[in-house]
Order: C-alpha cells, then sequence, then structure tokens
C-alpha cells in the first residue's frame, strides 16, 4: 500500500505550481496583446502619414500599369470609369447620367465606341452643312471605333480618361493637413489609411501593407466619389482597331448631351 503525502506537503506542491501556470498563462495573454501589428507587412505601417502618402505616390509613379474602377463626381457630371491605363495608352468604359461608351487610345490616336443608341442621342454641331441625319449617323457609328480628331473639342476632354499620369496625379492628391489612420482591408489587402484633415474632408487614401505599397483606394473628399486601384504594374497589349471596325467620321463628333 502507497503511503499517501502528508496534507501539509500537497498543498506546498499545489501552491508551488500555481505561479508558474500563472505566470505562464500571463505570458500568453500578454503575448496576444503584444502582438505587433505590422508583423509579416512591408513596414509602411510603422511611418509617419506623410512619408506613407510619399511612398504611396512614388509607387504610382513608377509603376508601368494600372486599373482604375470607380466613380468620380465633377461639376461636369458623374463618371464611372473602368479603365487600364499603361504609359502609352488606355483602354475601358466611361458611363455617364446619359449615355455609355468605350475608349481606347494608341499613342495619340484616340477612339470611342459605342451603340446606336448612345449616338441617336447626339445632337450634330455642323448646324445646317450636316448633311447626316442622327439616325443615319447612329448606323454608320454603331459599334465602330469611331477616329475622335485631335481638333475636335472633345478629344482633349476624352483622351483626360486615358492618361494614366493625368488621372493618377489629380486622383491621389491630399488636401489638408495629413493624417494617419486606421488599419483595413480592401479587396483582400491590408491597407493603412492617409487622410487629409481628421475627418477626410480633403480625401482619404488607402495604402497597401503588402508588397510595395501601391495605393489601393481612395475616396475623394465631400462625397465625390470613390476609385479603386488594382493590377498595380500589370502591363497589357494596346492596339489600333481594324479598319473593318473602324470609322473616319471626317469631321467634329456629334455632340452628345450628358
Amino acid at each position: 500500500m502507497t503511503a499517501l503525502p502528508p496534507a501539509s506537503r500537497a498543498r506546498r506542491a499545489v501552491r508551488a505550481s500555481l505561479p508558474v501556470a500563472l505566470c505562464a498563462g500571463l505570458a500568453a495573454v500578454l503575448t496576444a496583446c503584444g502582438e505587433d501589428p505590422d508583423e509579416g507587412t512591408n513596414g509602411v505601417g510603422k511611418l509617419s502619414a506623410s512619408e506613407i502618402e510619399a511612398k504611396a505616390q512614388g509607387a504610382a509613379d513608377t509603376a508601368k500599369a494600372v486599373r482604375l474602377s470607380g466613380t468620380l463626381v465633377s461639376k461636369g457630371g458623374t463618371y464611372k470609369l473602368n479603365m487600364r491605363l499603361n504609359e502609352t495608352g488606355a483602354i475601358g468604359s466611361v458611363v455617364t447620367r446619359t449615355s455609355t461608351f468605350e475608349l481606347l487610345r494608341v499613342g495619340d490616336a484616340l477612339y470611342l465606341k459605342a451603340d446606336a443608341a448612345f449616338w441617336s442621342h447626339a445632337e450634330s454641331t455642323g448646324g445646317d452643312e450636316s448633311a447626316e441625319s442622327d439616325t443615319t449617323a447612329a448606323d454608320k457609328l454603331n459599334d465602330k471605333y469611331v477616329v475622335v480628331p485631335q481638333d475636335d473639342p472633345s478629344y482633349k476632354q476624352l483622351r483626360g480618361f486615358t492618361e494614366k499620369n493625368v488621372l493618377l496625379d489629380g486622383l491621389l492628391e491630399l488636401h489638408g493637413e495629413v493624417v494617419k489612420g486606421d488599419r483595413d482591408k480592401i479587396g483582400g489587402i491590408r491597407t493603412i489609411k492617409v487622410a487629409g484633415g481628421a475627418q477626410g474632408e480633403g480625401g482619404t487614401l488607402d495604402v497597401s501593407l503588402e508588397g510595395t505599397p501601391y495605393p489601393v483606394q481612395f475616396a475623394r473628399g465631400g462625397g465625390a466619389g470613390v476609385v479603386v486601384l488594382s493590377d498595380w504594374n500589370q502591363d497589357f497589349a494596346l492596339r489600333a482597331p481594324a479598319k473593318e471596325e473602324t470609322v473616319d467620321y471626317g469631321r467634329q463628333l456629334p455632340r452628345t448631351s450628358d
């Protein structure tokens, strides 16, 4: 028969084991509470707000390509964009309050593609000298890549939707004092927010905490739209449309109402 240890010895053994267990548990809690939120990231989250903004702008400037999608609100109207842009051109779509069309730019050559409904609502700018009716123009231009003449008043405006640097420079600028915000996740990518002003009235930029610190999302101040930026540095080929897909209207395009 095995002798039982005296009760006092058993109590001492239990008391001795308690500090060990408590310390182990406390260490686990403290480790969990002290986890580094930047562990496994690119470290950008540790920088100041102005440094994060500079990193993001630098990454955007050096990227060869990007996809930009979202909504822009301006005095000229509301535009929904879905554009792929690189250093030589762009391809994608633009939706306004009353119309939808595609844009393709290869170098300086700019093309606009839309259906007959788009062109049938267009107003000719040629006055009495315009020989074609709206219906005839719509039939001719339907679902074709229409060459936008460089002297057409709409050329500069439409080209602005296809210029990577122009769009990014205009979009990614924060106004006011830049402050550091919370961490978030956009499209599965961990981000850190930087904002213009404490309430983001000067815009809010989400910067990737994974890999290169590219801008991931930009919310313009005053509810002027939100755009998502993706496919950074994933270049793509651009080619001019085939001759049978193209129409050279030969003069200024019909004006479309917004």
